[in-house]
């Protein structure tokens, strides 16, 4: 513990960011750094609380109040060694987690939480500046290959483990760059492609392999792979949206969201958000944009917020978020007790940028004119009766409510169901769940294949960043068990003695 009266003396304070009309102008990041007595500051807010349930809250485990003091202690070499120990990539969860540590922070209990998140960012990017990250190279080779297949968060923090515990590691990725959903998920504005074009530089110069425009079941043979690699990793996210099928789906002007946010952010650095189309399966032949037109974003979470800052970005002449459920509470009910993650509203930068937010709508139909281009949505008010812990359970129409809005580009939000199954499942024939996501254990992430291993959203279903880190380490870990017997990744002194 840093100071023992910090969190007496000092209120949680957040950096600052750009205005609001001055970021609009362009897709850069607009959240400041601390001054050094803010930092130093909010880590002596840290307090000894005896059982940190931060550590629960975080799906990594990562070792909050010892960071927190070496920071206030301004020893930034021993602020990144903890934080590295257990986050490979702090420089993205510091972006873009939702922080469910600082929700079970005790000091939470009766005063704005540690600023856990920014302190994160903080640690990474001084260990940057004072040149304290560098490549980690293992002493030995396995003479082991393994095959990882995509690249997102799971899949980078999966080759990572597994290239330090000596094993041959190639990345496969169908789009143009590594990154997966961190580059074409999320917008520059929130997570600047730069920074993980730093991170993959580091992991090049380890020893992985990336291998980019290779989409596994299309244009790279999957019984290649197989024959190749002494094991695989599937961490290809759960990609597949869900639609929202009600009459005019087929107007021009509805799209999924993340083809939306796709485009702009291949727009950003390429110029051409179509290029490739021949090895992306998925992607649109037609550009969408928003501008001068009235856009609305069905769904509530934080893919509906990004493309709401993406809008306004565009110029939209207005942006509306739609969310079937009640609008949440603005703190704590009785059935969201602390330490757990509580549903309640949040307002996202994206939302103070300009949007009307509207809870408890439903969409009945989408309108078209008459050359099949949408200019209208049907929608109704919902009302919700609630379970007997508070939630909600169960709604029906509020009658007389139904009216159209203007609308000329409606962006589907609502979340993901399950992977693409066409071609890389297909043809591996491994078995799915009842959800349809690649069927393996939380123990063992290894499928009815044994030597093929998943990972991230793919395995457990759409989820957090940091649950894909979390995911993509552990399975990393069964999948040097299965080659060697046991695994060097056990425990944090075992892995560091193997690398400089």
């Amino acid at each position: 513990m840093g100071k023992p009266t910090g969190f007496m003396e000092f209120t949680r304070e957040l950096p600052g960011k750009r205005p609001v009309a001055e970021r609009l102008n362009d897709y850069d990041e607009f959240i400041n750094r601390y001054s050094d007595q803010q930092l130093n500051n909010q880590a002596a807010r840290c307090m000894d609380c005896g059982i940190p349930f931060c550590h629960n809250g975080c799906p990594l485990g990562n070792v909050i109040p010892e960071f927190n003091d070496a920071v206030y202690r301004k020893n930034w070499e021993e602020a990144y060694d903890i934080l590295s120990s257990t986050n490979n990539f702090p420089e993205f969860t510091g972006r873009i987690c939702p922080a469910p540590c600082e929700t079970a922070c005790v000091l939470g209990i009766n005063q704005p939480a540690i600023t856990i998140e920014e302190i994160e960012k903080h640690i990474i990017e001084i260990a940057f500046d004072k040149g304290l990250v560098k490549a980690r190279k293992p002493h030995m080779r396995s003479g082991k290959k393994v095959a990882v297949i995509g690249s997102g968060p799971a899949g980078l923090a999966a080759a990572a483990q597994l290239n330090y515990a000596g094993h041959q590691v190639t990345v496969f990725e169908r789009d143009e760059k590594p990154g997966g959903l961190l580059r074409y998920g999320i917008p520059d504005f929130k997570l600047e492609k730069w920074v993980i074009d730093r991170r993959i530089t580091l992991l090049e110069e380890e020893g992985i392999v990336f291998k980019c425009h290779a989409n596994v079941g299309v244009n790279v043979r999957v019984n290649d792979l197989l024959r190749e690699y002494q094991a695989i990793v599937l961490a290809g996210g759960s990609t597949v949206p869900r639609n929202l099928d009600i009459p005019g789906r087929e107007l021009k002007g509805v799209h999924f969201a993340m083809d939306f946010l796709k485009q702009q952010n291949k727009r950003n650095y390429v110029g051409d958000p179509l290029a490739h189309a021949d090895i992306e399966s998925n992607i649109l032949s037609e550009e969408v944009l928003a501008t001068k037109k009235h856009v609305v974003v069905i769904g509530g979470g934080d893919t509906g917020s990004d493309c709401v800052g993406t809008s306004n970005r565009h110029g939209a002449l207005s942006v509306t978020q739609f969310e079937l459920l009640p609008k949440p509470p603005e703190s704590r009910t009785p059935a969201m007790p602390w330490p757990t993650y509580p549903m309640v509203l949040k307002t996202s930068t994206s939302h103070e940028e300009g949007c009307e937010r509207q809870w408890a709508v439903a969409t009945k139909s989408f309108i078209g004119d008459e050359n099949g281009h949408l200019k209208a949505l049907k929608i109704v008010n919902l009302e919700w009766t609630s379970s007997a812990d508070g939630r909600p359970a169960q709604f029906k129409e509020v009658e007389g409510s139904e009216r159209e809005i203007p609308c000329e580009l409606a962006l589907l939000a609502m979340g993901f169901v399950y992977p693409q199954r066409v071609g890389l499942l297909e043809e591996l024939d491994v078995e799915l769940d009842e959800r349809g996501n690649v069927r393996a254990t939380e123990k063992a992430y290894q499928t009815n294949i044994p030597k093929i291993f998943t990972a991230g959203d793919m395995r457990r279903g759409q989820s957090l960043v940091v649950w894909a880190i979390s995911e993509g380490r552990e399975c990393a870990r069964k999948v040097d068990q299965f080659l060697m017997g046991q695994s060097v990744l056990e425990t944090k002194d075992a892995m560091l003695s193997l690398i400089s």
